[in-house]
């Protein structure tokens, strides 16, 4: 099914719902360097600060955490205004440092004490006495410079820990919730730090932190299955006769590619459901959403390999990925 429905567009989505992906061809033979993305912004202090508290070069390890660790988040940053820019590095560095400790530990009781002191941290940092450490110095003096929901960082922190549990979701709903509790509040802040705090734009967010969730969970499924583990939901697994098993086996038949089928249209649907309103957003809320630009990538990509998610060509890098980020924030559209 899912191979004749490339050849004229997607076909009905079996979740309920129906969505099509949209066709754009890809410029060739562009570069993304000398587009003259702007460099990492360092504010200074806030009024607050005191060098007790201060580590030197606390701003510039979550820049290259994020380099590292998160380069479309990363480039995402760059593009923020100057004002901003500081305190998207230092939150994302803090989504970073929390997405890591479950690939990081070989016990869950490790990971639960990381979890533990990210939330002591998150105390300390709203009580003004933020730990020695530079994603939490940093993250302190954004909390102080935009005055940051506490609610959210905490919401990232509880599902990060949920989730140390190596199990498949049980449905796409689950995966739903869990993208809306991490990524969907990841942008809440970020719009925060932008200055806007509007329900529209917050909508939009929510939407786009789903989709952003389901796309990472395809992106990491070759990971995954190289080391023997299947976290696709499992609903839409049974409804193609789909086993672990199968993806384990990197079976290349047609039941498998529908299931990847069915969770990519899912994303692509929270996406067009986000754009659907955009004219209702705050002009000032877009480079919180500039992300969109790779989760579209990603999906133009896996139609263009009829959904065959262990396809080489989805591992490889966006090249031209800084220069369309570049053309998206120009535009002032998501």
């Amino acid at each position: 099914m899912a191979a004749s429905a490339l050849a004229v567009g997607m076909g009905p989505l079996r979740l309920g719902s129906s969505c099509s992906f949209r066709g754009r061809v890809v410029p060739r033979g562009l570069s993304a360097h000398g587009w003259g993305l702007p460099a990492p912004v360092v504010l200074g202090r806030s009024a607050t600060a005191s060098s007790r508290t201060e580590a030197p070069g606390s701003d510039l390890y979550c820049v290259e955490l994020l380099r590292k660790r998160d380069y479309e988040g990363y480039l995402c940053c760059l593009l923020l205004p100057a004002e901003a820019r500081s305190s998207a590095f230092a939150l994302r560095a803090f989504n970073v440092e929390l997405a890591q400790v479950k690939d990081s530990i070989s016990q869950k009781t490790i990971g639960q004490m990381r979890m533990q002191f990210w939330k002591k941290a998150v105390e300390d940092i709203y009580s003004d006495s933020p730990p020695h450490q530079p994603v939490a110095i940093e993250l302190w003096k954004a909390v102080k410079r935009h005055n940051l929901t506490k609610r959210w960082l905490m919401k990232i922190i509880d599902e990060r820990e949920k989730n140390l549990d190596d199990k498949a979701y049980r449905n796409i709903k689950e995966l739903e919730t869990y993208a809306e509790n991490t990524q969907s509040s990841l942008l809440y802040l970020t719009l925060e730090v932008l200055g806007v705090r509007d329900l529209h734009a917050d909508h939009a967010a929510s939407h786009i932190g789903k989709a952003q969730g389901i796309v990472t969970c395809l992106r990491a499924t070759p990971y995954h299955i190289s080391r023997r583990k299947v976290f696709l939901p499992m609903d839409i697994c049974m409804l193609h006769s789909v086993s672990q098993e199968d993806f384990l086996r990197k079976n290349q038949d047609k039941n498998l590619r529908d299931v990847i089928y069915d969770i990519a249209s899912q994303g692509h649907l929270h996406l067009k459901h986000a754009r659907s309103f955009q004219e209702s957003v705050p002009v000032k809320a877009f480079p919180a959403f500039l992300l969109t630009v790779a989760l579209d990538d990603y999906l133009e990509k896996i139609q263009r390999v009829d959904f065959d998610v262990f396809h080489p060509r989805l591992q490889q890098k966006n090249t031209l990925l800084a220069l369309h980020l570049y053309i998206r924030s120009w535009k002032k559209r998501y």
